[in-house]
């Protein structure tokens, strides 16, 4: 292993988790010290939720656990069967748990006071979840209780179908990313309310800036830094959270050893990965083999070979590897702001194990992931443009034809959304409401664009096939699917400076439910007005994504938002109740979440 690209925090933690955990309470169950998750099957469960003394850097901090568990234990459920989960407090403070992705009654999705019927698990009470398992796949379950989540109270679920997958494999793995902290939590979302880039270590330096003056010139460097300045943006405001205080885990485990998957050359392995963080991209490959990705947030899609792929907080992906050689394999995931890595290594053998890459070059946001369209950039006065004012004097922006946004009399049904593909549907002017303008919001994005295509920052160019969302096609055709009865459009904001998140402007306790009827289809399209990636996760109703394939739409449960980005997707409003919407970066939720009611 290459311990230069560790760093000191990260190289200790894991040289002495391992005798440090045992010391302090041999009960503790972690993944890490085994090949795999604890795993947990049938239809009856008892889960006991409590406090753990754990060690993961050298230091000495609480945890919440499952069943003296982190991560949680693996359920394996079957499909079609009734599933009962008894779930006790044992903790000082109330809790609760959020079986995510799963298709449940309202009253069972676990999100304290959005349900009239639930309001989280008082200290020494037990809660009997009951649901039917109405699906397969890969999913997850993780606590909707202040911080409970970053402080370890996550799991993962599998759920086999009744009939046969549609592709083999010998063996299968789930792959639990996260992230860990020894801070509190509360201390970590103060610090960011105090200075917003606190955790920020990849800013750009003056050897940055003697680079540029080589690659643009003088005139070329100032220039582009002028603009950012003017701006008050960062190039590198990539996670609010890095690894300067993060510590990124495979299953529980340290980088320095790594979670360790056994296979014998030829055969099938299925790597379920969950990213079961609080606020981690990660950026997923393993060197020396192809990925076959084959479901996408437990859903079965036509398989896609790739290098690598960006996985954001709360999705899950599945992926068919087959090694053909004896030899060890990294499972290398870089957080997307290239601060550190989580690992894991396949291999034929527990004394084999291979080399671990060096981190990316941190990668520089572009004007593109500001919402800009540079074609309509030349000779515009940078200090004039819209960051958070209100609109520049006699410009009128949401009527401004900005990209490819459709104007009066244009056939919106040819319009071209990703990849060359073509939409049957409607591509939505972008507007702005009342609310979206004030000291609360630092930016709008221009001319935000349709980019299915786009890997992302960072892995753009990067010499390896990444997976998009445009790749993503149902396994299943889906060409009666509904066209959508009405749009919601909704803008994903905020102000950097103040560490403040809205949406439409409005943070959560001030904002009125949405509300859905039964039987309708809608348009859920969003608008990101900020630089940074949002997962945005709909409770208890499936978000169909629209690719600019109608023929395979594909079905997730989470959507990712790039920056200054914009994208749709289509909900078949089918369950009743009232649920969660919300961003999945847990310091962003307290003011990037809706309630949604369906009556």
């Amino acid at each position: 292993m290459n311990n230069k690209t560790l760093s000191r925090r990260q190289f200790v933690t894991g040289v002495t988790m391992g005798a440090a955990a045992l010391a302090i309470n041999p009960s503790i169950l972690f993944a890490g010290m085994r090949n795999n998750i604890t795993t947990l099957t049938g239809n009856t469960f008892n889960l006991s939720i409590g406090e753990q003394s754990v060690n993961f850097t050298g230091t000495t901090r609480q945890a919440t656990t499952v069943n003296n568990s982190l991560p949680a234990p693996l359920l394996r459920l079957k499909e079609g069967e009734m599933i009962t989960l008894h779930v006790k407090n044992n903790l000082k403070e109330s809790t609760s748990i959020h079986w995510h992705g799963l298709i449940l009654p309202s009253e069972m999705d676990g999100v304290p006071d959005i349900s009239n019927d639930f309001h989280g698990i008082d200290p020494g009470q037990t809660f009997t979840y009951r649901f039917k398992a109405k699906q397969s796949g890969t999913y997850w379950y993780h606590s909707h209780s202040g911080y409970q989540e970053q402080t370890g109270l996550y799991g993962s679920i599998v759920i086999d179908p009744i009939d046969k997958d549609p592709f083999e494999y010998d063996k299968d793995y789930v792959v639990m990313l996260s992230d860990w902290t020894d801070e509190d939590p509360n201390d970590v979302y103060a610090n960011l309310k105090k200075l917003s880039d606190y955790y920020n270590r990849g800013e750009r330096t003056h050897s940055d800036l003697m680079n540029d003056i080589r690659e643009k010139g003088v005139s070329g460097t100032w220039n582009s830094r002028k603009m950012w300045n003017q701006m008050r943006m960062s190039q590198r405001d990539l996670s609010d959270v890095t690894g300067y205080t993060y510590t990124y885990l495979t299953n529980g485990h340290t980088p320095d050893k790594g979670w360790v998957g056994l296979f014998n050359k030829g055969e099938k392995i299925r790597l379920r990965f969950i990213n079961g963080s609080a606020m981690t991209f990660f950026d997923v490959r393993i060197p020396g083999l192809k990925m076959t990705v084959v479901a996408a947030d437990g859903n079965n899609v036509q398989p896609v070979n790739v290098d690598e792929f960006r996985i954001g907080v709360s999705e899950t992906y599945d992926v068919i590897v087959e090694p053909k050689d004896d030899m060890a394999y990294t499972i290398f995931a870089q957080d997307i702001a290239r601060s550190g890595y989580a690992r894991g290594t396949l291999t034929p053998n527990v004394s084999m194990t291979a080399e671990v890459p060096e981190l990316d070059k941190v990668p520089n946001l572009t004007h593109t992931d500001m919402g800009m369209d540079m074609s309509n950039m030349a000779g515009m006065d940078h200090g004039s443009m819209d960051m958070g004012g209100k609109p520049s004097a006699g410009m009128d922006h949401s009527k401004m034809n900005m990209g490819q946004k459709p104007m009066a009399g244009m056939d919106n049904s040819k319009m071209n959304m990703s990849g060359g593909k073509k939409m049957s549907t409607m591509d939505s002017m972008v507007t702005h409401a009342d609310t979206e303008f004030g000291p609360h919001v630092d930016m709008r994005s221009a001319s935000p664009q349709y980019r299915l295509d786009d890997p992302g920052v960072g892995l753009r160019n990067n010499g390896r096939k990444v997976l998009t969302y445009a790749d993503l096609r149902n396994l299943h055709m889906t060409h009666n699917y509904p066209d959508p009865d009405r749009e919601v459009q909704l803008h994903l904001m905020g102000n950097m400076m103040r560490y403040m998140w809205s949406i439409n402007g409005v943070k959560f306790s001030k904002a009125e439910p949405l509300r859905f009827k039964m039987g309708e289809v809608v348009r859920i399209t969003l608008v990101n007005d900020t630089m940074m990636n949002h997962p945005m996760h709909l409770h208890g109703l499936w978000s169909d994504l629209e690719t600019g394939d109608n023929m395979y739409i594909p079905r997730k449960h989470t959507v990712i938002v790039q920056p200054g980005a914009k994208i749709s997707y289509r909900v078949i409003v089918d369950a009743k109740g009232s649920w969660a919407y919300h961003c999945h970066l847990l310091y962003h939720m307290a003011g990037m979440f809706r309630q949604v009611i369906v009556a």
